[in-house]
């Protein structure tokens, strides 16, 4: 049975920053319950009250067992890709959807979680925040119009506790602008320069990454070309912008008893 509001919602991560975020959201939610939060089994949070931190009773301890998932029906999931991996398996065990943030997937695991996703509803983006997403359609465009005669860079910068470079919506942001020019964005990237370079290839999209302090997420996509340059920009100064997307992302997924779906899907830019 597809869920209906209240929804019951478990956040994985839930003593992190993000894991931290989504619970502040949900408690906001009419629509929405907190009915799970997992953590590892190092946080010092674990068997406290998950809303805690607000100064709030939410009734649900953070907990590291899995099998608690079968008391939600959607897990918000932003931490690392083996943890992910492991979380997937169990919502699948369980039947529980997933609403996955995380990064730095290799392949063999993209291929976990879409087989997954024959089972169970996901939407997985590497960025839930509704302008990044608009964002990416806005590039989509520009990549179409400017398909020669202009070098593509894109440039990103995240606080200094981020372990994936680039970052996932950097990356995303090539394969949107690859895509878009019939190119495919592993034939055309270069993630370093170093060294003698030569000259820059006109077909490639470079890369530049940037870590330090609390910078939340800054993306830049540059379009050099002779006697101009256009820059598409996003810049996020709280994580809430992703909280709220998972929250859309996860009312999405309540008619949808199967599928791998990303936030194109859930705003409706297809």
């Amino acid at each position: 049975m597809n869920p209906v509001p209240p929804y019951r919602v478990g956040v994985a991560g839930a003593s992190g920053r993000m894991g931290r975020m989504l619970i502040e959201a949900l408690q906001d939610a009419p629509d929405c319950r907190l009915s799970v939060a997992l953590d590892q089994a190092a946080s010092p949070a674990l068997g406290q009250d998950a809303a805690a931190f607000l100064g709030q009773t939410s009734g649900v301890a953070i907990v590291t067992d899995l099998a608690a998932l079968a008391g939600c029906q959607v897990l918000i999931d932003f931490t690392r890709p083996e943890g992910t991996m492991a979380h997937l398996r169990a919502c699948v065990q369980h039947g529980v959807q997933m609403v996955i943030g995380t990064t730095g997937f290799d392949a063999a695991q993209k291929a976990e979680i879409a087989a997954a996703a024959q089972q169970i509803a996901i939407v997985m983006a590497p960025n839930m925040s509704v302008g990044v997403n608009v964002t990416l359609k806005l590039l989509e465009l520009a990549a179409r119009s400017l398909a020669s005669g202009y070098d593509i860079e894109i440039i990103e910068a995240h606080h200094r506790h981020k372990v994936d470079a680039p970052s996932g919506t950097a990356l995303q942001m090539g394969e949107v602008i690859a895509a878009a020019q019939g190119r495919r964005l592993a034939d055309c990237a270069v993630y370093e320069r170093v060294g003698h370079t030569g000259a820059r290839d006109p077909s490639s999209i470079g890369f530049a990454t940037v870590r330090g302090g609390d910078i939340v997420g800054d993306h830049t996509v540059l379009f050099a070309g002779t006697g101009e340059r256009i820059e598409i920009s996003h810049k996020s100064s709280s994580r809430a912008t992703y909280a709220q997307g998972s929250l859309s992302a996860l009312r999405f997924l309540a008619a949808r008893p199967s599928g791998l779906y990303d936030m194109f899907d859930v705003l409706g830019l297809r």
